[in-house]
């Protein structure tokens, strides 16, 4: 296809092609049948993991072969070129149709990982890893979170030294989805102990299967284990894998952050979407309390999603959406603690005992997973303080 076409031609052209390679879901009148899951952090054992993972990429291989995927980028990497809120256009059509659920490893591969090397790679590493990363023949995660650093990440501890064209990786790695699976880990490292923490740390490319490499499961209150820690134990990464410049790796993985908050706005959504059937669908009336409880999250829905169209122009206008990715995020964590709320007084004791009632008990899931996203892309403090020093241009506290 040439050109830009208008957003309705494309979301038409859209839906004809999905007809063509996939069935439309099940929608209303099916409730209560199927899968009732609601889980916010998937629940699913390693081989289950790598089952799942290998039908989500024979889907998005079909997507970028045949031209509806990376559809932003330019044309040398599968792309079409087009303006970033495409992607949100053919997101909406896809949502009819019965394609594999995305885990969060393809988003974080795709949208984050595949545009910073896109930023901050070279043309070898451009050349080396966009197209493999964007068809999801290879996979990233990310090696961020430590925990002695808490929500600082500036403090990392893994250190990386440098021996020719060598750096030797020893450090400990936390909550990091998809590492069973990933090929690439982006390495958060600490090069330079001697200046300012922000001034000292680089980032790598790590081979996951590299020698000195250990992935262990954690084990959440819901029974999964989606989450692992990773062990790097004298880890070799050759300096081709180094991205960005030594020392500038703070601004590389601001780069990273700031996409995972743009990609975190539509976070929950769905979920709310479901409660929102749930109410529809109870066998007694609302009392007054759900009705505005109700009505309150599905205005919040509304109001998200024009918030991620806000995000979409500022990317498209060219800047750096700092402020609108950070409301974003705190609006979509909010979101979901509303969502709890809902279904909690809409369920009462159903929603704690197990009766095999299909859309109650599973649930608890959502309830146990929701308050993880708090924390997770940055926690909301941080948030709060991002909007008070960059945008109300409040002072720092000092230091005590």
């Amino acid at each position: 296809m040439s050109g830009i076409p208008e957003p309705d031609e494309f979301r038409a052209e859209a839906r004809t092609w999905l007809a063509e390679v996939a069935r439309p879901r099940a929608t209303g009148g099916e409730w209560g049948s199927g899968s009732d899951s609601v889980a916010v952090f998937e629940n699913w054992s390693e081989e289950q993991e790598r089952e799942h993972t290998a039908r989500v990429q024979e889907w998005e291989r079909t997507r970028y072969d045949q031209g509806w995927s990376a559809l932003n980028w330019p044309q040398e990497y599968g792309g079409r070129s087009l303006p970033a809120y495409y992607e949100q256009l053919y997101r909406g059509e896809e949502a009819a149709f019965d394609v594999p659920h995305r885990p969060e490893i393809f988003p974080v591969t795709q949208a984050l990982v595949a545009p910073a090397i896109g930023l901050w790679g070279t043309e070898e590493q451009k050349s080396r890893w966009l197209v493999p990363m964007l068809r999801t023949d290879e996979l990233a995660c990310q090696l961020f979170s430590e925990t002695e650093a808490g929500s600082d990440l500036a403090a990392v501890r893994t250190r990386a030294v440098r021996e020719g064209d060598i750096w030797v990786l020893t450090g400990h790695k936390v909550w990091t989805s998809g590492a069973r699976v990933a090929t690439w880990g982006v390495a958060v490292c600490r090069t330079d102990p001697d200046v300012r923490k922000h001034a000292g740390i680089t980032v790598f490319l790590v081979r996951m299967d590299a020698p000195g490499v250990t992935v262990r499961p954690i084990r959440q209150m819901t029974g999964g284990t989606s989450f692992n820690e990773v062990y790097l134990d004298g880890v070799r990464v050759p300096d081709t894998d180094r991205l960005g410049p030594v020392g500038e790796g703070w601004r590389v993985t601001l780069s990273v952050l700031a996409a995972e908050r743009l990609d975190s706005g539509s976070l929950g959504l769905d979920n709310a979407d479901r409660a929102l059937d749930l109410a529809g669908n109870l066998s007694r009336p609302l009392t007054g309390g759900e009705q505005q409880r109700a009505a309150d999250l599905h205005l919040r829905t509304l109001v998200q999603r024009l918030m991620g169209l806000r995000v979409t122009a500022a990317l498209v206008a060219g800047r750096e959406p700092g402020a609108e990715a950070s409301v974003g995020k705190l609006y979509a964590t909010e979101t979901m603690r509303r969502t709890s709320d809902l279904v909690s007084e809409l369920l009462g004791p159903s929603l704690v005992a197990d009766t095999g009632e299909w859309g109650t008990y599973a649930w608890t899931e959502h309830l146990l997973g929701a308050p993880g996203y708090s924390i997770a892309g940055g926690t909301d403090e941080i948030q709060r303080t991002i909007l008070a020093e960059r945008v109300l241009g409040l002072p720092k506290e000092p230091v005590r």
